[in-house]
C-alpha cells in the first residue's frame, strides 16, 4: 500500500461530496487508487491523499509527470429511501421488448435513452 500525498485542498459546493476512484479505464496504471468519498464541503483546509494498491513489483522508477493518480465526481448528498418490488407483468414486458430491441439494433441507448 502507498499514499499520494495531494498538496491542493479542493472545496465543493454546501451540500456536495466527492467521489475519489481510480483513473476510469487506465488498467496500464501500475497502481490501483482505492475509491473513497469525502465530504468537501466541510473538509477542505487540508489537501486529501489518495491510497493506492501498488501492484506492479517490477516497476522501477519515476511515474512520468502528468499521470493521473485520481478521478472525482461529485456527489449530491440527500436522504432517499430505496424502494424495492417484484416487476409487475407490465414491468416485465417492457424490460423484454427493450432488451430484444438492443440485441436488433446497435445505439439504441444512446438515441433513446442518453441525456
Amino acid at each position: 500500500m502507498i499514499k499520494f500525498h495531494n498538496l491542493w485542498t479542493i472545496e465543493a459546493p454546501t451540500g456536495y461530496s466527492l467521489l475519489f476512484t481510480h483513473p476510469a479505464n487506465r488498467f496500464d496504471l501500475p497502481f490501483t487508487t482505492l475509491t473513497g468519498l469525502v465530504d468537501c464541503d466541510r473538509y477542505q483546509d487540508a489537501g486529501i491523499h489518495f491510497p493506492a494498491r501498488w501492484h506492479d513489483a517490477n516497476f522501477n522508477g519515476v511515474l512520468p509527470k502528468g499521470t493521473p493518480v485520481a478521478q472525482c465526481f461529485p456527489v449530491k448528498r440527500e436522504n432517499w429511501v430505496a424502494r424495492t418490488a417484484a416487476f409487475s407483468e407490465e414491468e416485465t414486458q417492457r424490460a423484454h421488448n427493450l432488451t430484444n430491441e438492443i440485441f436488433r439494433e446497435k445505439g439504441v441507448y444512446r438515441r433513446q435513452f442518453r441525456a
